[in-house]
């Protein structure tokens, strides 16, 4: 028998000794640290999480490329800070660093804005209108203060915007106490009380069947993040699970005294898991419970409805969070691709497009696909949400896509109360 232990400090998913000891990158909070070369950004960082994470350096322009620190930052848990190139680098390579800069704004929670208290003008201006655009609480971090204090009207104007100002010496760590305090006041709601993937949908003490099937590109020795992800939120929520190959469920099923509170399955397996789970249990898909968490469910049901308007060589784009090797029939480049075909009559024009690589031109496309997530933040996935909605495209997710295609669309949007 097989003890699988899922603790607040270790996480054991499968027989071995590989072990998750990291809150991954996608249920951090993200921090964005944004400002001026040689505002102070990199020693920011430094005194923030208390090690030598960025270079730091006199010469203006010393980060070039984004530096990513994940730490543990009480009480808010994890997140994750990540230390930009400064916005006004010069020059064709300094414009490229910007656009990277910028980049980051798209999955940032809270950006903080690293000033020298001796300077304040269009470019830090231009910060907070970027952040108003993306709707991101921004903290304002005046650094050097040691050597000189910013002027105190223009710090009350900062403070009637509702802006969190900090002054702050990140040499001499002053400030950091502060900082922290000011972070935890605008901290969203989300990250200090996480929403449930699926304890909600599972009262305590009842019991849902997590289906997980084995193919190809399942990962040797272990399950996939969003199933371990789902089983830790059902003992967080004091509820059980079952964790069965498709192939066993009829036989789980027909075995248990009491029917699950919910049937769980991988959406590659929607039409048979469907059919062997009698129509009385409820049934949905990780990729449908990671629509929710991460992203706007109701929206990428909308767009699910729009498959039905695509025509033999419509251009789709297929979006995947992650960069991974595709293998067999993998789901973004072959199975969905030729189950949108069955349904729509013809071969479309599919783009795959993986990780930050997510297209400007989305007016290009009648319909968007985005995959589980599970690797992004919620804030990350809203965005691109947004962004098709500005380009008029409607967007769904794999889940969504697989159960409209195979017919099964309102049973598996039933247990969320989506169903007209």
């Amino acid at each position: 028998m097989l003890l699988i232990m899922l603790s607040e400090h270790k996480q054991w998913a499968y027989k071995g000794d590989v072990v998750m000891q990291k809150t991954p990158k996608g249920f951090r909070l993200h921090i964005g640290i944004f400002g001026r070369r040689n505002a102070g950004k990199s020693s920011f960082l430094n005194a923030v999480t208390g090690q030598d994470v960025a270079i730091v350096s006199e010469v203006p322009g010393t980060t070039t490329d984004p530096v990513q620190k994940a730490m543990e930052l009480l009480p808010v848990g994890p997140v994750l800070f990540i230390d930009t190139a400064g916005v006004d680098d010069a020059g064709e390579l300094g414009e490229m660093r910007v656009g990277k800069t910028k980049k980051v704004v798209e999955h940032t929670d809270v950006a903080v804005l690293v000033a020298d208290s001796q300077n304040w003008d269009k470019y830090e201006e231009g910060l907070l209108s970027l952040f108003d655009e993306h709707k991101i609480t921004a903290i304002v971090v005046f650094n050097k203060v040691d050597i000189m204090k910013p002027d105190e009207a223009m710090v009350a104007r900062l403070q009637e915007r509702d802006l969190q100002v900090v002054m702050m010496s990140a040499t001499e760590k002053i400030g950091v106490p502060e900082f922290k305090t000011a972070l935890i006041n605008v901290v969203p709601d989300e990250y200090l009380q996480p929403p449930a993937i699926v304890g909600d949908l599972v009262p305590p003490g009842e019991m849902a069947v997590l289906v997980v099937p084995i193919d190809l590109e399942a990962p040797k020795g272990r399950l996939i993040l969003p199933q371990v992800q789902t089983i830790r939120d059902l003992l967080d929520n004091d509820s059980y699970c079952a964790v069965v190959k498709d192939r066993e469920l009829g036989k789980l099923l027909g075995d248990l005294k009491t029917p699950p509170a919910l049937v769980v399955t991988d959406s590659q397996a929607f039409r048979k898991v469907a059919g062997d789970t009698p129509d009385e249990i409820p049934l949905t898909s990780f990729s449908i419970l990671f629509a929710r968490l991460k992203g706007d469910l109701k929206t990428f049901a909308e767009g699910a409805k729009e498959i039905d308007n695509l025509k033999p060589g419509s251009r789709v784009l297929i979006s995947e969070a992650c960069t991974h090797h595709p293998v067999g029939e993998d789901i973004g480049r072959v199975k969905i691709p030729a189950w949108l075909a069955q349904h729509v009559g013809g071969e479309l024009d599919i783009d795959v497009r993986a990780g930050q690589d997510f297209p400007k031109n989305l007016s290009e496309y009648s319909l968007v696909i985005h995959c589980g997530s599970c690797t992004f933040n919620r804030r990350q996935v809203l965005t691109r949400i947004m962004r098709c909605k500005e380009a008029g495209v409607p967007i769904t997710n794999y889940g969504l896509c697989i159960a409209y295609t195979e017919g099964i669309f309102e049973r598996a949007l039933e247990p969320f109360g989506l169903v007209e």
